[in-house]
């Protein structure tokens, strides 16, 4: 059950999530760290089936899981109490972070959609993982110290939950879980740290403002960055259909016409309406670009022939939201940290909104 060499990274990854308990993730994220950096495990087997497993092992941790309403508040660190049920959500968010980032690898690292991913994006999200396992640990450790344990308070699942809610789909995934809770986490932490230092707690606040903040700003920036990667993919690459490739290339013409009209809109007062306009538009494209893809018989994978429909990889991420995040996206924000890492407000202030309406066809006039 341990990886070993000669392990493929989803075997590997599979390997974690079949671990029972938060520490012995940890113990085994920590191994296949050592084993890829050492060159000892490999990409994964193209053609070769894997059972990866709807979620991840908890048998062997004493949390109690309830619903995310059922969970107490946790306060303003004013008192010990108040301080351990803070600290304990954090150490409960970064083992179940763990196992997300082992999750994207091992449920899409080997999928046969044609998201050609290269090595970078196995070793981006094993640097994930390490990174959540370290918080985990140092987390733990610092619960410790306050006098209490993992498993003395209940936890909710969410984060788990909107993992089930996208299995289905890398780009959903890399939408919801690994940009926007991400970035939520870095909505939050400042305010977090600055109820520990506040009430006296300088260990706990030191250890989420320079190690855990930082890092997360990069987790983050993997969810951008591979995003971006499908929706590069799902444009340029070369999908056997000569048709319907200028279909999209004249598509595409047509958005960039109407992008320019809607450029027109002043940056600071209407950046939401024009991403909504925007929005409207490129969703009819991707019913348009659906349809000719059935039609033609082509070979394009349903999320790219999605991805084609939009002119920016913004533009796609906020249909991407909208159909798999319930609610919208609400302030304050934590502009820096966003940007630091690659997600300025173009990707979230038009989520902030509900979207435009459809605009009617001229079709049955």
């Amino acid at each position: 059950m341990d990886p070993k060499p000669g392990d493929d990274i989803v075997q590997a990854a599979i390997k974690v999530l079949l671990t029972g308990t938060a520490s012995g993730k940890a113990d085994r994220t920590e191994a296949i760290v050592r084993l890829w950096e050492a060159g000892s495990i490999t990409l994964p087997v193209a053609g070769r089936s894997y059972m990866v497993p709807d979620r991840p092992a908890r048998d062997g941790d004493k949390v109690k899981l309830v619903g995310a309403n059922n969970v107490a508040k946790r306060g303003r660190g004013g008192s010990l109490r108040s301080r351990q049920a803070i600290l304990h959500a954090l150490v409960h968010i970064e083992s179940s972070a763990v196992d997300l980032a082992w999750d994207i690898i091992a449920r899409f690292g080997a999928a046969d959609a044609g998201y050609q991913l290269p090595a970078d994006f196995f070793s981006d999200f094993i640097a994930v993982a390490s990174d959540e396992c370290r918080h985990y640990r140092l987390l733990e450790q610092r619960l410790e110290e306050t006098g209490s344990h993992y498993g003395a308070l209940p936890a909710h699942d969410g984060l788990w939950e909107a993992a089930v809610d996208t299995a289905g789909s890398l780009a959903a995934r890399l939408a919801v879980e690994h940009c926007t809770h991400e970035a939520r986490g870095l909505d939050v932490l400042p305010s977090t740290i600055a109820k520990f230092r506040l009430n006296g707690d300088r260990a706990s606040a030191d250890l989420l403002e320079h190690v855990v903040y930082p890092e997360e700003i990069s987790h983050c920036a993997a969810g951008v960055r591979w995003l971006k990667h499908l929706h590069s993919v799902a444009h340029n690459h070369d999908w056997g259909q000569a048709q319907h490739a200028q279909r999209g290339h004249e598509e595409g013409g047509q958005q960039q016409q109407q992008q320019q009209q809607l450029e027109a809109v002043d940056q600071q007062t209407g950046l939401k309406q024009q991403q909504q306009q925007q929005e409207a538009v490129d969703q009819e494209t991707v019913s348009q670009q659906q349809q000719a893809s059935v039609a033609a018989g082509a070979v394009i994978p349903p999320w790219a022939a999605e991805a084609r429909g939009f002119s920016s990889v913004e533009l796609w991420f906020h249909a991407l939201i909208r159909r798999h995040f319930h609610g919208l996206f609400k302030p304050p924000f934590n502009d820096e940290a966003r940007a630091q890492a690659g997600f300025g407000p173009e990707w979230y202030l038009p989520l902030t909104v509900p979207a435009s309406p459809p605009a009617a066809s001229n079709g049955d006039s």
